[in-house]
């Protein structure tokens, strides 16, 4: 089909690049978290890794619940888990080459298990695995040597712990034929806030530069009448006090509350709600966004989902987030014995190829000032606007352009493009697209 699109607004923004001086004179007079939050803008993509005990059950890392396990029952994995080709360098060698610039780990996950020495619990790496090693210190220590932040995933609730608070999933199972659930522990909120408070404290006191805290589980408490009162204020406060550039997310699928420094969408684009979890959830402004998805359908390792995402796939949601200025977290789930799964590596190297290649259009940029269109997504950085073309069917775009430009090309080979002048703008014709992920041109605009 012929796509030819006027647009005959937003051209002020589409070519309202801000120059490098005054960027520059800006960024020498930015608060720590400032900086923590531009560069984390910047950064586009990351790699989240749920792992921990549920690995051993391959059933996912909801597999407690789903399978309606005791939980004392369910944390007898942890005496078996011993991920013995686990190895931090190697893991983050993949994702650096991938072109991620950061990690999200799951610490602590709903199960309650950490997966770093803490001395608040027991229930963790360290004390409870015959593999006595603390996770975390080894993967904070790849990080920092391979230039990747570490970001820490952290469950506020807990399916273990007699101090958590029941709410809409934490609960035990009675002992019957139809395993059903009880709801009789009231908990004590002042003692498990005071246990998350110094888990917290040893994330941020024990591993070096974090570069974020990523809450998950608040809506657990989410119908409670009257709302349940996290003490977030406290929390964040303790964070933002022990490392200020120490950025703060929770996944709570709504509006960000104050304390929070970049704003969470799990498995949609901000402004869609396709998987559902997004319904009410308006978009914060002034601050980065981020959405998560998975690179198969689970988060936590499942030996049956084969379902990965092709590279081709993966490119398009990196390109497709940065269209929406969030970055991409894309999820993988390690296998109990200490390796990423075959199919994800194979993934990471595709995408690793693409980012080689083409991460200039993507890491930096913002969107252009132009809404998502059919044919793809426009984003600028400098004096360029890069053309990331989707729609294979694609051979002429119109942009609202008048300032001057000083050349347009295809980015790869600098091939140059015929256009014309109009009143609304530019027309662009297009050659012959590539069966790709994603075809790119460049336009350039004169200083």
């Amino acid at each position: 089909m012929r796509h030819i699109l006027f647009l005959s607004t937003f051209i002020l923004m589409l070519v309202r690049i801000t120059p490098v001086a005054a960027t520059e004179n800006h960024q020498n007079h930015e608060t720590p978290n400032a900086t923590a939050r531009r560069v984390f803008a910047e950064s586009k993509f990351g790699i989240f890794l749920h792992w921990g005990i549920y690995s051993m059950y391959g059933q996912g890392e909801w597999y407690q619940t789903s399978g309606k396990l005791s939980r004392d029952e369910y944390g007898k994995a942890s005496w078996g888990f011993y991920p013995s080709k686990f190895d931090a360098e190697e893991w983050v060698k993949a994702f650096k080459d991938a072109g991620a610039k950061y990690i999200t780990f799951t610490s602590r996950h709903h199960d309650g298990f950490s997966m770093f020495d803490t001395q608040y619990s027991d229930f963790d790496i360290v004390d409870n695995t015959p593999f006595k090693r603390d996770i975390i210190a080894e993967l904070a220590a790849a990080c920092h040597k391979h230039g990747l932040k570490l970001h820490f995933y952290y469950s506020l609730m807990d399916w273990k712990r007699a101090d958590y608070p029941i709410g809409r999933t934490n609960f035990m199972w009675q002992d019957d034929k139809a395993r059903t659930p009880i709801r009789t522990q009231t908990g004590d909120y002042d003692s498990y806030f005071n246990f998350m408070m110094g888990q917290i404290t040893e994330l941020l006191t024990k591993y070096g530069d974090i570069g974020a805290i990523w809450f998950d589980g608040e809506w657990d408490h989410k119908k409670d009448i009257p709302p349940f009162d996290w003490r977030f204020k406290e929390l964040y406060g303790l964070i933002h006090k022990l490392q200020p550039s120490c950025l703060v997310g929770n996944n709570h699928h709504h509006e960000a509350i104050p304390g929070e420094d970049f704003q969470i969408f799990e498995r949609d684009l901000p402004g869609e709600n396709k998987a559902g979890f997004s319904t009410g959830q308006i978009i914060t402004e002034n601050i980065p966004l981020e959405m998560c998805q998975t690179m198969n359908g689970m988060w936590g390792f499942k030996i049956a989902d084969q379902n990965y995402k092709s590279v081709d796939d993966c490119i398009r949601l990196i390109v497709e987030a940065t269209g929406k200025n969030a970055n991409l977290l894309l999820n993988i789930g390690p296998q109990p014995d200490g390796e990423l799964p075959t199919l994800a590596l194979d993934r990471l190297k595709g995408i690793g190829k693409w980012m080689t290649r083409y991460g200039e259009t993507i890491y930096g940029t913002t969107v252009s000032g132009l809404p998502q269109q059919d044919w793809g997504i426009s984003l600028k950085k400098d004096n360029k606007i890069y053309l990331h073309i989707l729609n294979h069917n694609t051979l002429e775009i119109s942009l609202p352009i008048s300032q001057k430009i000083k050349s347009v090309y295809s980015f790869d080979g600098n091939a140059q493009l015929i256009f014309r002048k109009n009143k609304e703008g530019i027309v662009l014709t297009l050659p012959p697209l590539k069966d790709t992920a994603d075809n790119i041109f460049v336009i350039e605009l004169k200083k």
